[in-house]
């Protein structure tokens, strides 16, 4: 989505360039092989986190967003301020026993097992126009399960948003084929 990009965020090349250098890449975290991409740093860096919160909102600011949807616990980090300067309202998608009213609930795939995320079931209304959002997209099975809870209580998803996409992992196009909803994401990284 580049021309989204730069057509909606002026200086789009240097914003970016700015929030990729507060970056952190630390080797063999979690485990050996893997370059895990911190963004807890990006968050302690003032200018980086109010940057990427009003980058966010110049992608989405004529979307009429109704809700804006994130998982636990660094999707809401972004998915809170976002939906506060979009004029929405924000929905907590949660792991199993952390909501305390009915709620529906979306299984998915993990590399070993699987896991599930719940949503308070009247969160979202029919027709609603809901945005996605979390902190990084790898294989897109927690953006799945956000999508299909949001599409099973009727709203339309507009978006998927990312601070960071892992493009060699392609969560963009299993969440598309999956749900049929585009992506975006402000920072490209490769690997895992």
């Amino acid at each position: 989505m580049p021309d989204l990009l730069h057509q909606r965020i002026a200086d789009f090349d240097q914003k970016a360039a700015y929030l990729k250098s507060t970056i952190t890449s630390i080797q063999d975290y979690p485990i050996k092989g893997i370059l895990f991409r911190d963004i807890t740093s990006l968050c302690e860096d003032h200018k980086a986190f109010a940057l990427t919160i009003d980058m966010l909102y110049e992608l989405f600011k004529d979307e009429k967003i109704d809700k804006v949807l994130s998982g636990e616990a660094r999707g809401f980090v972004f998915g809170a301020p976002l939906a506060a300067r979009l004029g929405a309202g924000f929905v907590m998608v949660r792991k199993p026993g952390k909501l305390p009213r009915a709620t529906i609930k979306e299984e998915y795939a993990l590399e070993y097992g699987t896991n599930e995320l719940h949503m308070h079931e009247d969160s979202v209304k029919p027709g609603e126009r809901v945005l996605c959002v979390d902190d990084l997209l790898a294989t897109g099975g927690t953006m799945i399960a956000m999508c299909r809870l949001a599409q099973r209580a009727g709203a339309q998803v507009v978006k998927c948003a990312f601070v960071i996409d892992l493009v060699d992992l392609g969560g963009c196009a299993k969440i598309k084929d999956t749900c049929g909803v585009d992506s975006v994401s402000l920072l490209d990284f490769p690997g895992h």
